[in-house]
């Protein structure tokens, strides 16, 4: 991992730890500050060890082996070599929303999963235009920072709910005033919003990159435009119901595009622009749509 990716994950990192010591001080002032400091602690080696594990339950996942997709688990091993990547386990998502994400603490314990929708809409060159996308996030160390990320903001977002509900009735204490429960009740509003936006500030970077090396992984960058464009199209009316929005970043296309709170934060690029980068990169190969 890179300078930079070091200096992401340790700001990311930092950051919510922050946020979840606010909101324990909200609970109980410094004592219950610490007291969150040692669980960011131990909860980020949690999800750093067993984020795989993490991730796919949360979505029902299903690794499967090779006998179950053998035209899935092809494309994966081929793309995995032309990658330079050990071969991932591959998992199934029980949803029609076609979508796919890859998580694992580093390239030897990395998993793709994809949703049976994908698979059920995308013809073969365009899903390994998706398989080649999720590789180089593996690649690029960003399925750690992704599912860390995700974790700590699910677990902030569910601390600010309790903090809220506590501090309007009172729950606080009979020694707390009317402002630190206002105090508490705008942190509690504020702090999960703040997680998501630093979450969606990182993952459009990382998505243009992830684009680019599963156009050159795949070398058919036209077809991972076109899955693009399929995927965008299908959960406009068939957005992902399950779930928790503080993922949204880990897809290769937001899934909650139907609920209003992840309207609120784009989590990925423009899919337009993404698909115009892609023609670039499509003349830069000498390939033309």
């Amino acid at each position: 991992m890179g300078l930079m990716m070091w200096l992401r994950t340790g700001f990311l990192m930092a950051v919510l730890t922050g946020l979840l010591m606010g909101i324990g001080y909200l609970f109980g002032g410094p004592s219950w500050a610490l007291m969150m400091f040692i669980f960011s602690l131990i909860f980020n080696f949690f999800t750093y060890w067993y984020s795989d594990r993490i991730v796919l339950s949360w979505y029902r996942a299903r690794i499967v082996d090779e006998s179950e997709a053998p035209e899935l688990y092809a494309i994966v091993r081929n793309l995995a070599e032309r990658a330079g990547l050990p071969t991932p386990r591959v998992a199934i998502v029980p949803t029609e929303t076609p979508n796919a994400f890859a998580t694992g603490r580093d390239p030897k314990h990395a998993v793709v999963a994809v949703t049976q929708g994908l698979l059920r809409i995308l013809n073969r060159d365009e899903l390994e235009g998706v398989i080649g996308h999720e590789l180089t996030h593996v690649k690029n160390r960003d399925i750690l920072i992704g599912t860390v990320a995700a974790a700590m903001a699910g677990a902030i977002m569910q601390l600010a709910y309790w903090a809220r509900w506590i501090a309007i009735f009172g729950g606080f204490g009979r020694d707390r005033d009317d402002r630190d429960i206002i105090g508490a009740i705008l942190v509690a509003i504020l702090a999960p919003i703040a997680a998501m936006l630093i979450q969606a500030a990182i993952s459009r970077s990382r998505e243009f990159l992830a684009d680019e090396g599963g156009a050159r992984i795949s070398g058919k960058p036209h077809a991972l435009a076109s899955a693009l464009m399929k995927i965008e199209q299908a959960i406009s009316y068939r957005p992902m119901k399950e779930g928790n929005p503080a993922t949204a970043h880990m897809f290769i296309v937001n899934p909650f595009r139907g609920m209003s709170i992840a309207n609120l934060f784009a989590s990925h690029p423009p899919t337009e622009a993404r698909i115009e980068r892609l023609r670039k990169i499509a003349e830069e190969m000498g390939i033309y749509f």
